[in-house]
Order: C-alpha cells, then structure tokens, then sequence
C-alpha cells in the first residue's frame, strides 16, 4: 500500500521547553523521551526517511544516536516560542528538496511528547489515510467526558445555560466525544502551504485514551512512568 509512495517522518524537537524543562530528552526509565518516538517510527517500517528538527546538537545527537537523521539544526527563526511545528516541517521539506533534492508525498509529523504511541499506530493511520484517499489525517482519542458537559465561563461564574438541558444525562446516553492527542498528524506535502485538517478530505484516527497522553508538565511525565512500569510488570 506504502511502497510507490514517498514517506517522511518528521520529529519536532525545539528545546527550552518552559513547563518541563528539557521534556523532549529528559528520560523515562534511562531513555531520552525522544528515543521511544524515534523507536517507533523506525519500528514502523513504513518510512523513506526519518528526521529529527531541533534547535539543539545536544538533542541531535542524542537523535542521531537512537536511529534518526538529523542533516540539519532548525533554524532561528523556528526556534522561538511563538513557532509552532508546522513551521519547523515546512523548513525541513523546503531545506531536503534545495540541498538534497529530496522530495515526498506523504508527511508525518509525530510529536516526542507522545512516547506511549506506537508502531501498529503509525502503521494503521497510514492505512487508514490511504483507504479514505485522505489529504489529511490526525489521531484522536476519547475525551474523558461528554463535550456537551462542557462550556465558558465568563467574569461573573454564572452557570445559566452551563450543560443544556438536553444533554443533562447519563454519560452513557449521550455521543461519544474526541479531543486530539497530537499523536499523529498526516498530510499530502502538496498540502503543507495551505494547511487546513477540517475538510471533507480529512479523517481522524481514534487511539485508546492510555497511549494517547501527552506530555506537558510533570504531573504528565510521571502517569507515562507509572504506566510503562506497569505494562513492563505484566510482561514479566
């Protein structure tokens, strides 16, 4: 299904991360976070190339040394907080197709702070991409409740209105909801300039709530640990 088309993992990894120091190489039972998404994405088997964008050598090379590639630092303009990931991809397609000549059709842009996805999830939203004919694709998981439950407050905390009236019910009796879990983004490269994942032409892949935390702070950070250790204990 994968092999006549042209497949680039990209890895963001800006550091200076202000809510978790260093989160993208700080380690979960002595690996740099880092590694696990590099690990699966080569696990995967389904990519031409795998790169890594950081602002950091430190950070390079530890990528370079769990299997990515690393050509390139990102840039400074994309390294500040107000760049967002998309920014630091469009760099890499645009600096791989001038220096390499190096051209894809499909990008995947996986987050490091992901660490609990993994290769059957790459490969089936791939899959799944490539079924619905997509032009993009993004991973989603359940939300822990109902979003009919949810709503804004404004200054005066009033809750008229707060849950409408027909969705005051049980959980059970009322739709499931998603939320995105910035496990996985996929998209024609053709796409990248006028990048919009809300079309017609556009799909969601549903993962399970667990592999789908992402790590922000460290109340985060240490439910990943728990989790892994636990996954390790029943293995054993």
């Amino acid at each position: 299904m994968f092999k006549d088309k042209k497949i680039i993992a990209i890895i963001p990894a800006r550091s200076g991360s202000k809510g978790l120091k260093d989160k993208n190489i700080k380690e979960i039972n002595s690996k740099p976070l880092i590694c696990y998404t590099v690990d699966s994405a080569i696990k995967s088997n389904v990519f031409d190339y795998i790169i890594v964008s950081t602002d950091s050598e430190k950070y390079a090379q530890i990528a370079k040394k769990s299997g990515a590639s690393v050509p390139f630092l990102r840039s400074e303009k994309n390294s500040s907080d107000s760049s967002g990931s998309w920014d630091a991809v469009r760099e890499v397609i645009d600096k791989l197709k001038k220096e390499q000549n190096l051209e894809f059709d499909i990008v995947v842009l996986l987050q490091p702070t992901s660490p609990l996805r993994n290769e059957t999830h790459i490969k089936e939203a791939l899959e799944l991409f490539f079924k619905k004919q997509a032009d993009t694709l993004f991973s989603v998981c359940e939300t822990p409740h109902p979003m009919f439950w949810c709503n804004t407050l404004d200054e005066t905390l009033s809750a008229k209105d707060f849950v409408k009236k027909e969705y005051q019910k049980q959980r059970q009796q009322l739709p499931k909801s998603y939320t995105l879990n910035g496990a996985i983004y996929i998209l024609k490269t053709e796409n990248l300039k006028n990048l919009d994942f809300y079309t017609d032409k556009g799909f969601a892949y549903i993962m399970d709530k667990a592999s789908s935390i992402d790590i922000d702070t460290e109340i985060d950070f240490e439910l990943v640990k728990i989790y892994m250790n636990s996954k390790q204990k029943e293995i054993k």
